[in-house]
């Protein structure tokens, strides 16, 4: 036998060997063309490895646990403060409403209640109608209540009803800071 026929020979057994060695080479490479699927396995390993991966990232866990509840705990803080000022403005507001009353009072003390109570009722209303409406109010406060209806029915209609107003504006402890 030639080169020639000997080369010829080798071809053609490639030829016919190439699609069998082919599919064992692909035979070979198991998952190559195979579709990719989780593998759940259920064996000591695999609950080893569950177990190994919860425990490192049970660190992580707990921080951000942590971490929201410091946002909590911020969040019920900013409220609280928010309420702290709100009770403390209305106990300031409380506590001026009371020495407002208070010097309301104390301005019809004394010499010049008594000075009213002896005059007549006209000539107490004249003279109450006149003045500053906080102390023409607080005089009527100190007077028995039967001469201070008297007087009030002597005085102006319009007048009479702000002295009125403003005696019941003073023992009103949610009313304003305005009197009028």
């Amino acid at each position: 036998m030639t080169t020639v026929s000997t080369l010829t020979a080798v071809k053609t057994l490639a030829r016919k060997l190439a699609l069998p060695l082919a599919g064992f080479v692909l035979m070979a490479i198991p998952g190559a063309f195979a579709e990719e699927r989780p593998v759940i396995m259920t064996t000591k390993a695999t609950a080893d490895e569950i177990r190994e991966f919860c425990t490192n990232i049970a660190d992580a866990a707990r921080d951000q646990r942590y971490l929201l509840q410091k946002q909590e705990l911020e969040n019920l803080q900013k409220d609280v403060d928010e309420r702290i000022k709100t009770l403390e403005a209305r106990r300031a507001e409380y506590e001026d409403w009371l020495k407002r009353r208070n010097d309301f009072l104390k301005m019809a003390e004394g010499g010049l209640v008594e000075i009213y109570r002896k005059m007549k009722p006209d000539a107490a209303a004249g003279q109450l109608a006149e003045i500053n409406p906080e102390i023409a109010s607080a005089i009527i406060m100190k007077l028995p209540p039967r001469q201070s209806s008297t007087i009030l029915a002597e005085m102006p209609a319009d007048k009479a009803a702000l002295l009125t107003r403003l005696i019941a504006i003073a023992g009103d402890p949610n009313t304003s800071k305005d009197p009028s």
